[in-house]
């Protein structure tokens, strides 16, 4: 089969942006290991992402066979993504520009508003637009309410995105449901979910220094929908364990950031202080050490889009406890790799990490088959390979859609 050029549109989360920030997460990582993973299969990507600094070439070398593209959209500075789409016209102007001199043979956007600048850069292109939505609005708006700072147009905007690309690739099972919920037709999409590197997440290798005590460990961005609330409130029902959390701001500015200071005074205020660390950003070289160190890995999110953390941690033979929502339902088996409990609940989080400290057997079988689950499902080669087989399928259907268009058009 022939090679393929293909144009992957993230417009906020670049795959050179340092992890840890309030914006910069599993997207950046999903689009940096998609794209390398689609290099292996021999085509040539190109990752088109915002400039958010002065400093910053056009054109930068990700790996062979990857390169990222800055698009020149708003100012040359960091922007929340949420006031991003007011330049989400400046940004698809100028793919149309650059595409119109050297157009790929598909479009697979990342995020809603990547859609929206992806399908005004191919109007006026026999170019196929592929949409991976990675969150969706309605279901932020369901759980943050007055919170949600999304623009107000989002959930119809993303209707209208689902609408006119050629395929939605939905990460998970309970994706596929919100968009049939939003109106979309099932049959638009097509799961294929994020995946790890089971080489370097993995069993084997180096583990981070311990304590005496158990040890719990949540990974992710600090912000409160992540649940570390929730982990800390159960905490205080899990005798003698400790929780350290990875992410958020560099060590040496958790003082000064608002959402470590709540959960800071949130474990003073529930007697758990002296078993709390606020780790802050964690290189990601040193993560597997982290993640081997865990007896068990939180996931307590109020809702979770995908949730790579879960795969991370059963890559490393490490147990799960997750809340119920999102693609947790999918990757994490209900006492078969962990344990899926609902969310924001701190006694059924707490009573299934007690029951599962007190039984290493059980943490260990679990473990084992997590590695198994993930090595079997959720390889970045295995999901190159299934993305590949859409972009495939679309393409031919677009080719049989012209074919037959010309065929009727000469026959008038």
């Amino acid at each position: 089969m022939r090679p393929l050029k293909i144009s992957l549109v993230s417009e906020h989360a670049s795959p050179l942006a340092a992890l840890g920030g309030v914006d910069a997460g599993g997207q950046n990582v999903h689009v940096a290991a998609l794209a390398s993973a689609l290099a292996d299969l021999g085509h040539e990507i190109t990752v088109h992402t915002r400039r958010d600094a002065p400093a910053l070439a056009d054109d930068v070398p990700l790996r062979a066979g990857v390169t990222v593209h800055h698009v020149p959209a708003g100012p040359a500075r960091a922007v929340p993504k949420d006031d991003l789409l007011p330049y989400m016209h400046a940004f698809g102007e100028h793919l149309a520009r650059t595409w119109a001199a050297d157009p790929p043979h598909l479009v697979h956007a990342h995020f809603w508003m990547s859609g929206l600048a992806a399908l005004r850069g191919t109007r006026e292109l026999d170019v196929p637009v592929v949409q991976t939505f990675h969150a969706l609005g309605a279901v932020k708006r369901r759980h943050q309410g007055a919170a949600d700072t999304s623009p107000a147009r989002r959930v119809a905007l993303e209707q209208t995105v689902g609408r006119m690309c050629r395929r939605i690739i939905a990460t998970c099972r309970d994706e596929v449901d919100e968009l049939a919920a939003m109106g979309l037709p099932r049959d638009r999409a097509t799961v294929v979910p994020c995946g790890i590197d089971p080489a370097r997440f993995t069993p084997d290798g180096p583990i981070a220094r311990r304590t005496g005590r158990p040890r719990l460990l949540q990974v992710g961005r600090l912000v409160p929908r992540k649940g570390v609330a929730t982990a800390i409130t159960a905490l205080a029902r899990i005798p003698g364990a400790e929780l350290l959390v990875a992410g958020g701001p560099p060590a040496d500015r958790l003082d000064t950031d608002p959402e470590a200071r709540r959960l800071t005074a949130l474990a003073r205020d529930t007697g758990v202080a002296d078993r709390l660390r606020l780790l802050g950003s964690v290189p990601p070289a040193e993560l597997p050490a982290l993640l081997r160190s865990a007896d068990l890995v939180l996931c307590p999110p109020d809702y979770e889009p995908f949730g790579i953390v879960p795969l991370e941690a059963m890559g490393c033979g490490v147990p799960v406890v997750a809340s119920a929502v999102g693609g947790h339902l999918d990757t994490v088996a209900d006492r078969g790799t962990g344990r899926l409990v609902p969310p924001g609940d701190p006694d059924a989080l707490a009573s299934a990490a007690v029951e599962l400290l007190a039984t290493p057997r059980v943490r260990a079988a679990y473990g084992a088959a997590g590695r198994r689950r993930v090595l079997a499902r959720y390889s970045w080669e295995g999901v190159a390979a299934a993305t590949e087989a859409v972009y495939r399928e679309v393409l031919m259907a677009a080719h049989r859609t012209a074919k037959a268009t010309a065929t009727v058009t000469g026959a008038i």
